[in-house]
């Protein structure tokens, strides 16, 4: 490996150490590393660099600008070492970001979104994507975190839901006044699944990202059964139009 490539690897090295992934930068700072040695260049010239973030040909000037950000944050690291490396500027390619304008639901959408998900079926899923749909729409929450939620981050009787994976806490406004109903609504639901529960049905309603843990073991379904039956009972709440 060339001393510019060990170079590149000891940036990422660092850099990762420090908390960030990297993955782009692992792409494409080789081949950054592979432009300027076919160029004869031993470290970062801002001519070479330029012309490498500005590929493929025909492609948005953002793409390029996100290129020459990976090729500015290495030579910024290795000007450190090597006082002749050139870093580029930053205004090379006129590229202005613009924020994608929001979808705001209206009250009668969410409604009728939470209306669509009670009809599904099993009711087992039903209620699951209710649950999951009025939350989001109440509290602000991401799905990230909605999905990541155990039974024992939510307080109805405090109306207080504490997001862990976050490090902070969102109060759930509908939660706290319709506590009584939630609760009332949570014993149905657990009377109505006592009934053992098909295993396609409890697939059905897992997140994408449990359904490939691994299953439990002969003596532990019962008890995975009953952990999954419980959790849409602690997550369940009344639509927000109530």
């Amino acid at each position: 490996m060339s001393s510019l490539g060990e170079h590149a690897d000891d940036y990422l090295r660092l850099r990762r150490a420090l908390g960030f992934k990297l993955e782009r930068h692992g792409q494409l700072l080789p081949q950054l590393v592979a432009c300027l040695e076919t160029a004869g260049a031993s470290t970062v010239r801002s001519e070479l660099a330029i012309s490498w973030a500005r590929l493929p040909d025909g492609a948005h000037p953002r793409h390029w600008a996100a290129r020459l950000a990976v090729a500015r944050g290495f030579a910024a690291y290795m000007q450190a070492i090597d006082p002749a490396t050139e870093v580029p500027p930053a205004d090379v390619f006129a590229v202005r970001y613009q924020r994608p304008a929001p979808c705001l639901w209206s009250h009668q959408d969410i409604c009728r979104l939470l209306d669509a998900a009670r009809a599904l079926r099993p009711p087992l899923r039903a209620a699951s994507f209710e649950a999951l749909f009025g939350l989001l729409a109440v509290t602000g929450m991401r799905v990230g975190e909605a999905i990541a939620l155990d039974p024992d981050d939510v307080d109805l009787g405090e109306g207080v839901i504490t997001i862990r994976e976050a490090g902070r806490q969102a109060r759930a406004s509908a939660a706290g006044s319709a506590a009584p109903h939630d609760r009332r609504r949570a014993r149905t639901l657990r009377q109505s699944t006592r009934a053992p529960v098909p295993e396609a049905e409890i697939e059905s309603v897992l997140p994408l990202g449990r359904r490939h843990q691994a299953r439990p073991q002969p003596g532990e379904q019962d008890a995975a059964q009953d952990h999954h039956r419980a959790r849409p009972a602690h997550r369940d709440r009344p639509p927000p139009h109530t």
